[in-house]
């Protein structure tokens, strides 16, 4: 008859002096301990780790122990799935026998591959960034695909924009606020000022007075107008 008592105490015994430093006793009946596992530092240093807390139950080792995961840092959901999948595997495979230096070891060699698996993310990581970054800057470059109904929400705010631009400019032309014309706009708009400027300019003629004076002695200069060198403002400069 198998004495799980004594095989329990001497396990117990055992797994104190390999883990010493990771090893804490929580309660002695039902005999519960914690056990913490570090990985190995990865290529950048870094580490992951569980703290595996296992509780024997009478009939241990012909049945398996309880373990749970107590606490965990840089592990993901997925990889304490896989860690707890592994104890399972193995507790089935080491039934009869005294099975936790078992347990952590495996959870330890798994630990040292999720830290070589975690280089392998970043890169994933890193490219999926990429990725998501090269889709949108081609959605920016191509632009909004125009559909029937992204068109019609369109058409509507443009004919909304134009209608109170319509409302807005009677409401100032009915205020006399009117926009000031251009001169081309002006003579555009009343073909009346080209007339009325000649008009102005014969009715001034009319009342020019003219100095005389200026022009008595002009009989008496010897012009020459069909000379080819005849220049009428080197003749003043000569004179002065």
């Amino acid at each position: 008859m198998t004495d799980y008592v004594e095989e329990q105490r001497n396990e117990l015994e055992a797994i104190e002096s390999i883990y010493p430093d990771s090893f804490t006793v929580l309660s002695d009946d039902p005999a519960s301990f914690t056990i913490t596992v570090t990985s190995d530092a990865g290529e950048n240093g870094e580490i992951v780790e569980a703290t595996l807390k296992f509780t024997y139950i009478e009939k241990y080792p012909d049945e398996p122990p309880l373990w749970e995961i107590h606490s965990q840092e840089n592990l993901e959901d997925s990889d304490v799935e896989d860690i707890l999948t592994l104890l399972q595997q193995q507790a089935e495979e080491n039934l009869g026998m005294v099975m936790i230096f078992t347990l952590v070891t495996a959870v330890q060699e798994k630990l040292n591959e999720i830290v070589d698996l975690m280089k392998n993310r970043r890169e994933e990581e890193k490219r999926r960034k990429e990725e998501e970054a090269e889709e949108a800057e081609k959605v920016l470059f191509q632009g909004t695909v125009v559909t029937i109904e992204n068109f019609l929400l369109w058409k509507a705010r443009f004919e909304l924009e134009v209608t109170e631009l319509r409302k807005r400019r009677q409401k100032e032309e009915e205020q006399g606020g009117k926009l000031k014309l251009t001169g081309k706009q002006l003579f555009e708009t009343d073909h009346n000022l080209d007339t009325s400027d000649i008009q102005f300019l014969e009715e001034a003629g009319n009342n020019v007075e003219v100095d005389e004076s200026l022009f008595q002695d002009i009989e008496d200069l010897d012009l020459d107008e069909d000379d080819p060198d005849f220049d009428p403002l080197e003749m003043g400069s000569d004179e002065d």
